[in-house]
């Protein structure tokens, strides 16, 4: 048998989206690629909380996998149940592949927990990827440990990549979508002040939205001084509220298309999927220089410094020239096409590399 001859990888999680880009086309593979193990009592299709985090998985399942590539799904483990974790997988001779999404995590306002997980992860890993030069430049602060940097792949399925956009009956949208108002968004002085901005274009219009779920005043981040400052501009015309269920992926392509320039109010964070399925689908980006999403794809970026507003000012001059350089950028399918080929090889390498030092050392 050779190397690359039915190595097994798990991704965790492996029906992450993410997971699913990051592995060349199936006729070019090398590896095979195992699922999810099925969450108890959860609905087919769900992947949290991973099974695979626990030891008693590993030490049940080790002999059906050959490399475990962990992405998401930790943050329920404190930092003692994942040190027991890789134990586990060091017992089993199991090379641990990390891709740091989160340096800074978009879900938690403090990142004391956070960074004590990845203290345990990323000693331990044989390889640690992440996304942009910027986070391997904090990784290599923070843990002495030299990134390889894989760009993010597509969001949007390649059919609508680099697809002609339809036609609107507004000359130019500006979208604010606060989901479900995780812990780095601060929505009220960015809707503000997009707001202005747009009042200020000719045929612009500005349409912010929000689930249901966080309306609710028991949600634990319902907010209502955010809701009424929101209805307040609504009441003077100067955007229009929607707040609905979560969009199926069908309906989250049909959003983004609708829209023209999609604001992002992140007051902290590292990286986003968002941006990259704007880029797929030509929607422009305005985003604040507090992450390294900004490095990701071209963006009109705004000024936020901690504890602060953001940049009003800059956020007008940006829709400013947002409304005056359309059509924005957009991603071309055969380019898409072709940057998977190369990121799933990239990955690979270093799958290899990872099971070479484990037939290295285990014979």
């Amino acid at each position: 048998m050779t190397l690359h001859d039915g190595r097994r990888i798990l991704h965790v999680p492996d029906g992450h989206n993410y997971s699913q880009r990051i592995r060349p086309t199936p006729a070019l593979r090398r590896h095979t690629y195992a699922v999810d193990p099925p969450v108890p009592g959860a609905p087919p299709g769900r992947w949290w909380p991973p099974p695979a985090l626990a030891v008693s998985w590993v030490d049940a399942h080790h002999g059906e996998i050959d490399l475990v590539h962990l992405h998401f799904g930790f943050d329920p483990f404190t930092p003692d149940q994942l040190r027991d974790w890789v134990r586990a997988l060091d017992r089993h001779r199991l090379p641990l592949v990390l891709t740091l999404h989160d340096v800074v995590n978009p879900h938690f306002r403090e990142q004391g927990e956070h960074l004590a997980r990845l203290d345990v992860i990323v000693p331990a890993a044989t390889s640690v990827i992440t996304l942009t030069p910027s986070a391997a430049d904090a990784i290599r602060a923070r843990w002495r440990r030299e990134a390889v940097v894989i760009a993010h792949p597509h969001v949007a399925p390649l059919e609508l990549v680099g697809s002609p956009r339809p036609r609107s009956a507004h000359p130019f949208t500006v979208g604010m979508h606060l989901k479900s108002l995780r812990a780095n968004v601060r929505a009220g002085p960015v809707a503000s002040a997009v707001a202005g901005a747009v009042a200020a274009l000719p045929d612009a219009r500005l349409v912010v939205h929000l689930l249901r779920e966080v309306t609710d005043t028991s949600h634990p981040r319902h907010d209502s001084a955010l809701l009424d400052r929101l209805r307040g501009l609504q009441e003077r015309d100067l955007l229009t509220l929607t707040v609905h269920d979560p969009h199926s992926d069908a309906q989250l392509w049909d959003y983004l298309r609708g829209i023209d320039l999609s604001v992002l109010p992140y007051a902290f964070g590292t990286h986003s999927g968002w941006i990259e399925a704007c880029f797929d689908l030509g929607t422009a980006v305005l985003a604040p220089r507090t992450g390294s999403w900004v490095e990701q794809q071209p963006s009109y970026t705004f000024g936020w410094d901690p504890g602060q507003d953001p940049d009003a000012l800059e956020i007008t001059a940006a829709i400013a020239t947002a409304y005056a350089q359309r059509p924005p950028r957009q991603a071309t399918r055969a380019g898409r096409e072709a940057q998977q080929q190369a990121i799933g090889a990239a990955h690979e390498r270093l799958y290899d590399l990872a099971l070479g030092d484990r037939r290295e050392v285990g014979g």
